[in-house]
């Protein structure tokens, strides 16, 4: 190559305006079917809680009563096998 060619990077300005357009115009579509869908998880999440007999933080306290009386049961129970077997 007798002449000093310099080769250049040259790319189509309108297509990659249409591309960035397009993307950004997917990318709020996409916010868009998210927030909405949200929206109808939240909407039937408080309609089912809503149809509960029991509220969930009283079965949440429930549990909890129910979960301390069996470790005290079973930490009594340990005490007393110890007990039995000293004896």
């Amino acid at each position: 190559m007798a002449n000093n060619q310099m080769m250049t990077f040259q790319v189509n300005r309108r297509m990659l305006a249409a591309g960035a357009v397009l993307t950004g115009t997917g990318a709020m579509l996409a916010l868009l079917g998210t927030a909405i869908a949200g929206t109808a998880l939240v909407t039937a999440g408080r309609g089912w809680v809503q149809q509960l007999e029991t509220p969930p933080t009283e079965m949440a306290t429930r549990a909890m009563r129910q979960a301390k009386a069996v470790s005290k049961a079973a930490s009594q129970a340990g005490v007393d096998a110890w007990r039995a077997q000293a004896s």
